[in-house]
């Protein structure tokens, strides 16, 4: 195996060239940019291997006399040893997320991943960035969906992971449908201690059959009957923060408006809620003969 064939360069080739053409071709066959191309990855093994002995002057040198072979070996040795030997090995440099030495240098690992928009965590690489050091822990997204009155009132909920593990989440009230909630550190584990990334939880708020969401307003329509409606009276009314004795004025007719103060939909973390609509109907419920013929004796227009 020819390391000058591999990387491309004639056997005169200067240091710069040597370094040059393997950064190119460290560019072409990198497995992040080749993911699950077994090929690739071989090749990018290849390059280093053949970098690693032309990068060194003496191995060169004794390469090019014939006494050792691309792996660093003494020719006429029968003992089996190959590539996969020394990639594999800890003379050569195997790509793994826990690669430690490698033959980049600092301005290699600044060319090479300069094209990369950001790491595994979404942060970009700064130009002191080392891939194949520490590196923070990869987010993991999620969804949840809530009940209308846990996004009003906050609540705690749990997620379970397609692992089977679990995630205990705090709804803050007020929460907002599609609002994302952050758990640091509950992502992946980061690389050779660094921190951990973050679980990304998107919120979905299910419906209410009653009440209805109108910026930080709430609208119900309640059934009042028709003694109260007429004569004026307490009526028990559902608030997403519990039941409230409301006043209902007297001759009160259906479509009929009454707004209850704060017992809305609260901004995000604080208790300063919107106001609660009521919207009456008035349910005649069970009429009686005495009713009917009261009303069978009013002149119409009247009633």
């Amino acid at each position: 195996m020819d390391p000058y064939k591999l990387l491309g360069v004639p056997k005169n080739s200067s240091q710069e060239e040597i370094r040059k053409a393997y950064r190119d071709l460290a560019k072409k066959y990198h497995p992040d940019l080749n993911p699950g191309d077994k090929k690739a990855e071989e090749q990018f093994k290849l390059i280093g291997v053949a970098n690693d002995l032309l990068s060194d002057p003496e191995k060169r040198a004794r390469f090019d006399r014939g006494e050792i072979d691309i792996h660093g070996q003494e020719q006429g040795f029968a003992n089996g040893a190959g590539y996969r030997h020394y990639a594999d090995g800890t003379q050569g440099f195997r790509y793994n997320q826990h690669a430690g030495n490698s033959q980049f240098s600092e301005e290699d690992l600044q060319n090479i991943f300069s094209m990369f928009g950001a790491g595994a965590s979404g942060e970009g690489f700064t130009q002191q960035s080392n891939p194949f050091g520490p590196r923070h822990g990869q987010d993991k997204r999620y969804t949840l969906e809530i009940d209308f009155l846990d996004a009003v009132n906050g609540a705690k909920s749990r997620i379970t992971l397609p692992g089977g593990g679990t995630l205990d989440v705090k709804i803050p009230l007020g929460i907002e449908d599609g609002q994302v909630l952050r758990l640091r550190g509950k992502g992946d584990p980061g690389i050779k201690n660094a921190p951990p990334g973050d679980a990304l939880i998107t919120v979905h708020i299910r419906p209410h059959p009653h009440f209805k969401k109108e910026g930080r307003n709430i609208r119900l329509n309640c059934s009042v009957p028709l003694k109260t409606a007429v004569l004026g009276g307490k009526l028990n009314v559902m608030t997403p923060q519990g039941e409230v004795s409301l006043n209902i004025p007297p001759h009160s007719d259906t479509g009929s408006i009454l707004r209850l103060r704060g017992r809305g939909f609260p901004a995000k973390g604080t208790l300063q809620a919107g106001d609660l609509y009521v919207q009456l109907q008035v349910s005649i419920g069970k009429v009686d003969k005495a009713l009917e013929d009261f009303l069978r004796n009013q002149p119409d227009g009247n009633q």
